[in-house]
């Protein structure tokens, strides 16, 4: 579902990226892949671009959009639910129309 986070289901690189943002539309669901901006944590974004790398509240954690890793991964590559972020839709996508269009 759009702006969900899911546990990253693939345990090598959880403890990199806990999380996956969703940001595929739900128009696009039979697709076998996903949209999705990896959350890090604020350590491992080191000082992000506010606007490009927003930081979001997932399941009690702060982490950080890695928007600049966009990517279409399996679906079986992303685990459970772990928050519904459709309140920071804005933010969301005022940080994915900065890595797309500049604005």
């Amino acid at each position: 579902m759009q702006f969900s986070a899911y546990r990253n289901a693939d345990a090598a690189s959880r403890k990199r990226v806990p999380c996956l943002l969703a940001v595929q539309s739900d128009l696009i669901d039979s697709a076998r892949t996903c949209v999705v901006v990896p959350l890090i944590t604020p350590e491992r974004a080191g000082i992000p671009v506010s606007s490009l790398m927003p930081a979001l509240q997932v399941d009690g954690e702060m982490l950080v959009m890695d928007t600049l890793q966009l990517a279409a991964i399996p679906r079986t590559a992303i685990g459970p639910v772990v928050a519904d972020l459709s309140h920071e839709r804005s933010t969301i996508m005022a940080a994915l129309d900065l890595l797309i269009s500049g604005i």
